[in-house]
């Protein structure tokens, strides 16, 4: 019996009903810091919120608070204190702009290969919570190809891959993607690499970004990408993101906002007839977990 084996059981014991809604888990990642990544994730909650959806934001960028800083609000518990603290799931969640939950990562995952088969359970049962509370969860991850990086993408059934124009941006997206193909466990079969390319003067500009990195991508590392859009550069994303209000609250008619708009309705539209992307949240930590415990 491998390790993993344990972890497993406990996965299958954990599982309440096949009839329990599952939400849909969206990733947004990107190869280095500054691309605009949180501001990504942060807006496109607002406009699925405005669509009607239920959306909560894990913040999985350990170490840093980018989505608490832009939503302007301090959370009182994070992941941390579920792991370790005994808090259940609805008291690490805070409410912020138009009721989209975010949760603070914390520490993170660190230690879980230590924890006991009850404890693991404990966790696992409060993560599969969220399903009932959230249509769409969005993860924050860090940014660049770190382990826990990977460990959440490769967990992805969804992952939207913000760039930049810049070269570095774009060489730094292209090592993300090499990185995931070569994990172990990426199967490219069951999941989705969406390209977003942000702060483009011209749509063009998006498209052209867009081509250059498909056509090393598919020479040399077989991994599919689509183009999911283009975010335009916009001095009032700017200045929300300065007073600490997403851009699609502050200016809703900014070129910016629009754009996240456009893009949360064609990622909605994709939905239909692809049930595989509603994976829920206990299959997205169990996958994780069954990782670390390999």
């Amino acid at each position: 019996m491998d390790q993993a084996e344990p972890l497993r059981n406990i996965i299958k014991a954990s599982a309440v009903s096949v009839n329990r809604p599952l939400a849909r888990v969206i990733s947004v990642t990107s190869g280095k810091g500054g691309v605009g990544k949180s501001n990504t994730a942060i807006n496109l909650a607002i406009q699925f919120r405005k669509q009607g959806h239920k959306v909560i934001i894990l913040d999985a960028d350990f170490g840093l608070a980018n989505i608490e800083i832009m939503f302007g609000a301090i959370p009182t518990y994070n992941l941390y204190d579920l792991i370790y603290q005994g808090k259940n799931i609805r008291e690490i969640i805070t409410w912020g702009p138009m009721d989209v939950g975010f949760i603070s990562g914390g520490s993170g995952i660190t230690g879980l290969s230590n924890l006991s088969r009850d404890y693991l359970l404990y966790i696992i049962k409060n993560l599969a919570e969220l399903d009932s509370m959230a249509d769409i969860i969005i993860v924050d991850t860090g940014a660049g190809i770190s382990d826990a990086v990977l460990e959440f993408l490769v967990a992805s059934g969804e992952i939207l891959l913000v760039t930049t124009s810049e070269p570095t941006s774009i060489t730094d997206a292209y090592s993300l993607l090499k990185a995931l193909s070569r994990h172990p466990r990426y199967d490219s079969g069951s999941s989705e690499v969406k390209v977003i390319a942000n702060r483009v003067a011209f749509l063009e500009d998006g498209k052209t970004l867009f081509s250059k990195l498909d056509a090393v991508v598919s020479r040399y590392l077989k991994i599919p990408i689509t183009y999911l859009g283009e975010i335009p550069e916009d001095h009032q994303l700017a200045k929300a993101v300065m007073q600490q209000s997403p851009v699609s609250i502050k200016s809703p008619g900014a070129r910016s906002a629009v754009a996240f708009e456009v893009m949360a309705a064609k990622l909605m539209d994709r939905e239909v007839g692809h049930n595989r992307l509603k994976r829920g949240m206990e299959a997205f930590f169990s996958h994780i977990l069954t990782g670390k415990n390999q």
